[in-house]
């Protein structure tokens, strides 16, 4: 299954959640789930599709593939200690995910752009690769040429944004240090990772 690129709001009034990776835009006048039956009472949720629903809204906010999210599952589920928190801590040390937190992108999907695109260094050298996991003490910085571009200095501009405690930003020199691996509490999505750990282990 390939990586989610269609209308964004449309998932958030699908899932009825916010997803602040995939999106800063907010279903506005249109609360009800897409679709002809959208304005019906939502019956009861299945145990089945509590979890997939998990599932997806981790996917859809990391923007990930299907096998991309099965692959970290297996990662996460050979490491020590609890399995859910080591798969949020692998997804939320991926770079573009940090770059979004730390407010150097407006989304997950704009900062993967941004890496691609090949305008990020890891301890100095260019990396493109989105995906990669960082490690304790790497530093994050972006091209010369792209701390100037408007997509950045809007996205640095606008108000609310919190760096969470596992990363430094220096905004003088554009500078990210990733400085531990970030704890439950610095996930920003809303998602119950025992019910992605039971969908996973239900299939494996």
């Amino acid at each position: 299954m390939s990586r989610y690129t269609g209308p964004r709001v449309r998932i958030l009034r699908r899932l009825g959640e916010v997803l602040p990776g995939l999106t800063w835009k907010q279903p506005k006048n249109r609360q009800n789930r897409p679709g002809q039956h959208g304005a019906e009472p939502r019956r009861k949720v299945s145990e089945y599709k509590l979890r997939l629903e998990e599932k997806q809204k981790v996917r859809y906010n990391y923007g990930l593939t299907e096998r991309q999210l099965r692959r970290y599952f297996r990662i996460a589920a050979r490491m020590p200690g609890n399995t859910g928190l080591r798969l949020m801590q692998l997804l939320e040390s991926r770079l573009d995910n940090v770059l979004y937190r730390v407010g150097i992108a407006p989304t997950i999907r704009a900062a993967r752009q941004l890496v691609n695109h090949g305008h990020v260094l890891v301890d100095g050298r260019r990396c493109s690769i989105p995906s990669r996991i960082l490690k304790r003490g790497e530093v994050v910085t972006l091209k010369e040429r792209a701390q100037k571009m408007a997509l950045v200095q809007n996205s640095l501009a606008e108000p609310g944004r919190q760096v969470p405690p596992f990363l430094s930003f220096d905004a003088d020199k554009m500078a990210v240090t990733f400085q531990q691996e970030p704890a439950r509490e610095d996930v920003q999505l809303d998602v119950k990772e025992t019910l992605i750990v039971e969908w996973y282990s239900r299939i494996a």
